[in-house]
Formats: C-alpha cells, sequence, structure tokens
C-alpha cells in the first residue's frame, strides 16, 4: 500500500490529537464533529503550550480548497439569515490576521453585500492607522487596521453590524479588546462574533453576557462547533519540556528529498486590475465581483503551466501569511478547472513556531524553515509551511504578493528552494500588492459637508444616494415662470439663482404618465442594464456613481440597482450639481476627492439633448484641476439615453420618453432642481436644493424605480447581448443633435442654441418650467409624445409637425419674453 493511501486510511482511525491528549493530559470534549475539525500539536510559545489545529481552515493541514472557502461561505450564509438581508447589507465583516484573513474573507462572501477588512501586522507607508488591539497569546501579538476608507470602521452612525471573524474562540479576550478599542469612538448597536469553533469556558461565556451589558450593545454568536478544552495543572511547563525534547531528538541535518530540485517557473496571472490582493485595506463587493469574473482565466493560467503529470495528479495552492484569501479562490477555481482528474489542495505558510512530530496521532507532521521574505515591521525570522513535506505532492503553486516576491524568496535557504525539494515542480504565482490610494486629511476635507440622505433629505432611501447638496427647504426661492424667464434672457438673472413653481400635474397627466411608465418599463430597464453593463465592463471593478442632480439621479439609483441585482455589487452614489454658465460644483468634487479615488467616479445624467451639459462637464473639471483642484475625474458622461450623439457611454441612442422627464421633483425624490446663488452658497458651501415634503401624497419616485427594476430579470438576454455589441462597436460621438439645433436656431430666427431644447426630456422640461413658444415635433412620432401634446394644449403652445428631425421633438423658449416677441409669420422679431 503506498504512502499516500495509509495516511489517509489513518486518519479514518487514529484522532490526530492523539499525541498531545496522551502526554500532556490535554482533554478535547465537544459535540460530534469538534474532533473531525480540530486536532492537536505543541507550540513552541512561552505563552500557550497547546495548538488547535483546523482541519478545514487551510492553514496547517493541507485541505480541498472547496471545503475550506465552503467552510467560511456557509457561516456568513447564517449570518446573513441572523441579520436579515438589509441588516447583513448594511454590515462590516472584520478578520484576525493572519489565521483567519482567509476564513473571514469567505464569511463576508457569504454574507454576499459586506465589504471586509481584516487586521495586518504588516505597517504600510502612507496609510493611516484606524485602529488597533492586542492577540495576549499569538506569537506576534499586535493587530493594526489599515482600511483605505476610514470610514469603514466609522459606520456606527447608521447603526451597522460588525461581523468579527476568527478561527476559534478560546478565551474571548481578542474580541473583547477589539470591541472594546473600536466601540469608544465608534458605537455600536449590535456586534456578531463567528468562529469554526468555541471553546470557551462557562466563565468566559459570562465575561462576554456582562460586557455587551457594559456597552449596551446586542452580541451575538455563530459557530460550526463547540465544545471545552481541559487542561491540567502545569501544562505550560509540562508542554516546553517536552517541545524540548522532541527537538533534542530530532537536533541535526533535517532530511531533504532524493533528487533533483523541482524547476520554479514563473506564471503571469494577468491579476484583474484595481482589485486588492486581500482585506488588509479592505475588500468591497465590486472587487469581490471582479475576481469572480476573472477567477476562471487565472486558473486555466495556472492549469496551463503545470506539467501533464500534475495536471492529473496532486497540486497544492500553497498562500502566504495573511494572503490567504487570493491563493484560496485561486485553489477553488483550479479544481474546477482541472477537474475530478487531478487532487487540488490548500494551505499557507505561517509565522507560528509548531513542534512537528511524524505520528499519525499529532495534527503537525512535517515541517519546512525558511527565513522571512517580506522585510517584516518586527524584523527578520524564521517562517514555516507545515504538511507539505512529505505529503506526495506532483507541483506546488506558490502564491505570494509583489511586497513578498524578495531576493530572500529566491534565495538557495528560501520557500521556493525548501518546496523544490519535495515536489516535481513549483510555480510561483505572484498578486500585486495593492497600494491604497492616500488617505486625504487636509483641514480642507475636515471641514466639508457631509451628504445629505433620505428620508431628512429626499424620498429615496439612505443608501439610494447620498446628496452633495446644502438643503434650502426653509428658504423662499420659487417665482413665477414668467417673471423667472424675462430676468433670465434680461441677463437681470442667472436661472439656477431661482426655482419655478414645482408643476402640479392634473388628474389627466398623472393618468398619462402610469400609463407612459407601464409601456416604457421594459425599454427603460434595457437601457438602465446596457449602460451600467458598459460602466462596469470599462469602468470597473468600483465605479463611485456620481448623478447629475436631477434629472440624472434616478438613473444613478437604477443603475445602482442593476448592479446589485444582477452582480451583487453595492455602488456609492452620490448626487451633485452643475449649473449651466457656472460649472460644477467644486466643493462637491473636493469631497468626492477626499472619500473616493476621482478616477473611479463615474458622472451619470439621464439623457443628453444638444450635448451643452456635456461640454459644460468637461470644461468645469478642467477649469477645477487647472485651479488646483485634486486630479483624475474623467468627465465623459454615461446616459440612459444619447439621441443627440454626444457621448460614449449610453443605453441607447433612440430618442423615447422617459417618465421621469414628464414630472419634476415627484419622480425625483422630492427634491428641486439645484439652485446656485451668492448670498446662499458660500465658497466652501455645497450648492443648494429643496426637498418638497409637503408633496409627498403626489411622489411617485419609488413607484418609478420598481416598476423599472422589477423588469430586469425580463430584459436581462437583451442586456447581455446589448452591451457586448456596444463594447465591440465604434461609439464616438457625433455631435448630430447639436448641428440640428444650430440650424433650427437661425432657420427660426432664435439666434441662440440655449433656447432650443431638442429631445423629449428637454421638451418636457421647456413645458413644465419655461415660456414654450411652440414645439416641433417629428411627423410620424407615435406615442411617445402623448404627454407633449397634452402639456402643450393646456399652456396653449402650438406644436408643429417637422421632417427631417434627428429627434422625436424639439421645445423652442420663447425667445424674447416681452409682447411683439414675435411676427405675423410666428418667428421671432429681431432686435424685439
Amino acid at each position: 500500500m503506498s504512502e499516500r493511501a495509509t495516511r489517509e486510511e489513518n486518519v479514518d482511525v487514529v484522532w490526530s490529537g492523539d499525541w498531545v491528549a496522551e502526554r500532556l493530559g490535554v482533554g478535547l470534549e465537544g459535540d460530534g464533529e469538534l474532533r473531525e475539525l480540530l486536532g492537536l500539536a505543541l507550540r513552541r510559545n512561552p505563552k500557550r503550550a497547546h495548538l488547535l489545529v483546523s482541519n478545514v481552515l487551510g492553514k496547517h493541514v493541507p485541505q480541498k480548497p472547496s471545503v475550506v472557502y465552503g467552510a467560511g461561505y456557509e457561516l456568513g450564509e447564517r449570518v446573513r439569515a441572523l441579520l436579515g438581508e438589509e441588516e447583513a447589507r448594511r454590515a462590516v465583516v472584520l478578520g484576525y490576521a493572519e489565521t483567519a484573513t482567509g476564513l473571514g474573507h469567505a464569511v463576508a462572501d457569504g454574507l454576499r453585500d459586506a465589504p471586509y477588512l481584516h487586521s495586518t501586522r504588516r505597517p504600510v507607508a502612507g496609510v493611516r492607522q484606524a485602529g488597533g488591539f492586542e492577540e495576549a497569546h499569538s506569537h506576534a501579538t499586535s493587530h493594526l487596521l489599515l482600511p483605505e476608507d476610514p470610514a469603514l470602521l466609522a459606520r456606527g452612525a447608521d447603526a451597522s453590524t460588525l461581523v468579527l471573524v476568527d478561527d476559534e474562540f478560546s478565551t474571548g479576550n481578542t474580541v473583547l479588546n477589539t470591541i472594546r478599542a473600536l466601540h469608544e469612538p465608534h458605537p455600536r448597536d449590535r456586534y456578531v462574533i463567528v468562529a469554526l469553533v468555541d471553546m470557551r469556558s462557562p466563565a468566559d461565556r459570562d465575561r462576554l453576557t456582562a460586557f455587551a451589558a457594559e456597552i449596551g450593545a446586542r452580541v451575538d454568536l455563530v459557530t460550526r462547533s463547540t465544545g471545552t478544552v481541559t487542561l491540567p495543572d502545569g501544562v505550560l511547563e509540562r508542554g516546553q519540556a517536552l517541545v524540548a525534547a522532541q527537538e533534542a531528538e530530532a537536533a541535526g541535518p533535517a532530511p531533504e528529498a532524493a533528487g533533483h530540485p523541482a524547476p520554479v517557473t514563473l506564471v503571469d496571472l494577468a491579476w484583474p486590475a484595481g482589485v486588492p490582493d486581500g482585506g488588509r485595506h479592505g475588500f468591497t463587493p465590486a472587487h469581490r465581483a471582479a475576481l469572480e469574473a476573472a477567477l476562471p482565466d487565472l486558473a486555466e493560467r495556472i492549469a496551463g503551466a503545470l506539467d501533464g503529470g500534475a495536471r492529473r495528479g496532486r497540486v497544492l495552492v500553497l498562500g502566504f501569511e495573511e494572503l490567504m484569501y487570493a491563493p484560496l479562490r485561486l485553489g477553488t477555481a483550479l479544481e474546477q478547472a482541472l477537474g475530478a482528474d487531478a487532487e487540488v489542495r490548500y494551505s499557507t505558510t505561517t509565522r507560528s513556531p509548531v513542534l512537528a512530530v511524524d505520528d499519525p496521532g499529532y495534527a503537525i507532521r512535517t515541517r519546512l524553515v525558511f527565513p522571512a521574505h517580506d522585510t517584516p515591521a518586527d524584523g527578520p525570522g524564521d517562517r514555516y509551511a507545515y504538511n507539505v513535506a512529505g505529503a506526495g505532492f506532483d507541483a506546488v503553486v506558490a502564491v505570494v504578493d509583489s511586497t513578498a516576491d524578495t531576493p530572500e524568496l529566491h534565495s538557495p535557504e528560501g520557500l521556493l528552494a525548501r518546496l523544490a525539494a519535495h515536489t516535481g515542480q513549483v510555480l510561483l504565482a505572484v498578486v500585486p500588492s495593492y497600494t491604497p490610494t492616500p488617505v486625504r486629511h487636509s483641514q480642507e476635507s475636515a471641514v466639508l459637508p457631509e451628504p445629505l440622505r433620505g428620508p431628512d433629505f429626499s424620498s429615496y432611501a439612505p443608501e439610494d444616494v447620498g446628496w452633495l447638496l446644502q438643503d434650502l427647504s426653509d428658504t423662499e426661492l420659487e417665482a413665477p415662470t414668467e417673471e423667472r424667464e424675462e430676468a433670465i434672457q434680461s441677463g437681470g438673472a442667472h436661472y439656477a439663482e431661482s426655482l419655478p413653481v414645482e408643476y402640479q400635474p392634473s388628474a389627466e397627466y398623472q393618468a398619462l404618465f402610469s400609463a407612459a411608465l407601464e409601456a416604457s418599463a421594459a425599454r427603460i430597464a434595457r437601457a438602465v442594464g446596457t449602460v451600467t453593463e458598459t460602466v462596469l465592463a470599462e469602468r470597473g471593478p468600483r465605479p463611485v456613481l456620481v448623478s447629475l442632480a436631477r434629472a440624472g439621479t434616478p438613473v444613478g439609483v437604477l443603475m445602482r440597482r442593476w448592479a446589485r441585482h444582477r452582480h451583487g455589487l453595492d455602488l456609492p452614489h452620490y448626487a451633485i450639481s452643475i449649473v449651466r454658465g457656472r460649472g460644477i460644483d467644486a466643493t462637491a468634487l473636493r469631497w468626492l476627492a477626499a472619500h473616493h479615488d476621482p478616477a473611479d467616479v463615474v458622472f451619470v445624467d439621464g439623457w443628453t439633448g444638444k450635448g451643452a451639459i456635456t461640454r459644460e462637464l468637461a470644461a468645469a473639471i478642467e477649469e477645477f484641476e487647472a485651479s488646483g483642484g485634486p486630479t483624475g475625474f474623467d468627465p465623459e458622461i454615461a446616459v440612459l439615453a444619447d439621441p443627440g450623439g454626444c457621448v460614449r457611454t449610453y443605453g441607447t441612442r433612440e430618442d423615447f420618453l422617459i417618465p421621469s422627464a414628464c414630472l419634476n421633483s415627484t419622480v425625483s425624490g422630492l427634491i428641486s432642481r439645484t439652485v446656485l446663488r451668492a448670498d446662499l452658497v458660500g465658497p466652501n458651501d455645497f450648492h443648494g436644493g429643496k426637498f418638497y415634503r409637503e408633496l409627498a401624497e403626489s411622489d411617485v419616485s419609488g413607484r418609478f424605480l420598481d416598476t423599472v427594476a422589477a423588469r430586469f430579470d425580463e430584459v436581462a438576454g437583451q442586456v447581455e447581448a446589448e452591451a457586448k455589441e456596444l463594447l465591440a462597436a465604434d461609439r464616438a460621438p457625433t455631435w448630430e443633435g447639436w448641428a440640428a439645433v444650430e440650424r433650427i436656431s437661425e432657420e427660426y430666427g432664435i439666434h441662440d442654441v440655449n433656447l432650443v431644447k431638442p429631445g423629449v426630456g428637454e421638451t418636457t422640461r421647456v413645458l413644465l418650467r419655461r415660456v414654450p413658444w411652440k414645439i416641433l415635433a417629428k411627423r410620424g412620432a407615435g406615442a411617445d409624445l402623448t404627454h407633449i401634446r397634452l402639456l402643450a394644449e393646456q399652456r396653449g403652445v402650438p406644436v408643429e409637425e417637422v421632417d427631417d428631425l434627428p429627434y422625436s421633438c424639439v421645445g423652442l423658449i420663447h425667445p424674447r419674453y416681452t409682447r411683439g416677441a414675435t411676427g405675423a409669420d410666428g418667428k421671432a422679431v429681431k432686435g424685439a
């Protein structure tokens, strides 16, 4: 019988804790699964004698990657069920270095929408420490918290739950230290502790209960198995003596495998850009989706580098200390790629010194020792790989981050050389170490206002959008439409200095809106899906949606919902003000740059008309950067509909009715158009806006979103095909609409392109809040213009049927809002 078969047979009949239990009297009692999950070994550590060795953690014992990942993912699903879907989405998961970094990440995956962070023992230049705590019994005690976004740990304000994940819950000291360190600056109502095994004593359990009462928070536990460890008196001293005796007995050169060392082959992973190597600085659902999409190709690259024997043999994917999740997921993908022909296992190297005893009743059979290769903060020292030597692996895939790809790794005494002596092939896969965006701590960013959210500002849910506006709800800003128009055209006022009186739709118009919404919901859903998929493909993996308030905001919310529904992504979404002739809100841009990478920002609008806002945004970003503002913003706008041919990123170029254009605030979260007036908006203020709470009974904002989102699954197949076609197409702007507007402006004697409003959306705006002169309707245009005709009839505005119009309709604003503004032919009188 082969050594491998013998070892597997022994695992079935001998518990891998017997050796320690017999010699030290350590007892392990618990539920029926406990001894399958855990074995015992002896630490080379003066603080604790024994080590609980997990068979499903993937640290010391090579295990199937799918088993390791499944253990954490299942715990995450249980936490999700405990919290409920909404609270699970708001939770933050924190894993412990180094042993539980991969487990915690898998738990976060099981929650689906939760961001993940793990503690670290590696300081990173330029990243400010957001916290830390001590793990008294560990070989390396200090834990650092280095989130790229410090707000990740400051989410107590929205009552988010903190989920703490460790491999074992032995005394509870580490968890108590963590909660105590984080709760004081950012109190929370709830904590969930997750572990594979709960081994606490009754006294430890009582201590946690008392602590929860002391801080006034609920603390829940989710574990796979429970039990207790019984330690006899003097176990620490006896354990140290036993370790010394065993090491003296094994003194001398370590046996090496016969034959020539295996070659080392570098595998070019082509790791997806922007995806962190792990959770040291935070890992978002957007990162998760990008990695999931890339995993099959990553695994194929590894599989392609394996020789024929290894592809049908026994392969170990070996991670590196805190770098557990990336190699784990590479392992799960490699399992799928190689199929049943190969046996894939996963484990990682470690900083923890443990005695190795080659006995079936002992959990750590062999040990490889090599020097640290990542220039650690605590200086050079030995590192270990357990149960790798003598395990019969045909190939080992060593996965490290680029920080650890050092000369020490490749030295004659290094990890690669140690592995090469015990396997037929060594592959080295290097994952780029994630470099966080420098956290900005300028005085300017410290005094920037915070976004407004519903229900205090807008009828949207708080997670739907953060409004980068100041609340002017108590300020009288409305003026009769005719007065505003005359002041604007005379040069006495800017349109953004006041607001039109909100249009209150008649029952007939409301019925028309309802019919239009039902008729166009699937069409809008297709456009939403197509533009979102384009953004994710070209601007991923973690786009920050920034809609142009307010017409772009319902579209931004729908894009966010599509990303969440179809990909499990929780994309940030903010609304920002841009004003024609005045530019974009510079304070809001500074806020975005202080909280996100400007390169991740994707500006979103509802539709394009002639492209004025497209040009305005590009000019405003250029001016903002030239004045010393943060750089890196991409001024390209993503829109639902681009009938004017003004942008590259769009859902459709058809000019059709988007029902959110039919109404004003009552379809946009009850928020007004934005306001910019010197006496109300200071240099460090956001632009203003009003929340029309009094219109709540007429609000259809949620209905619009829900009706469109309900059609997402129905159009998913069409979206996939259309997005794929668009991504391969030439989408360069044609500016066809701008040319048409210039022609119409001259033909009708207006001589001002700003008074020509092309497209269904812009024409609707003219009828709702400007002084319309006439409407040009494309001959043969159908139901998309029904509401236009109704509004025109109500306001006594003529509708003129025309040919050769690139839009469904064009609204003409009265070119001179004074008496005698038109001549007998209906055209503007020059100089009137």
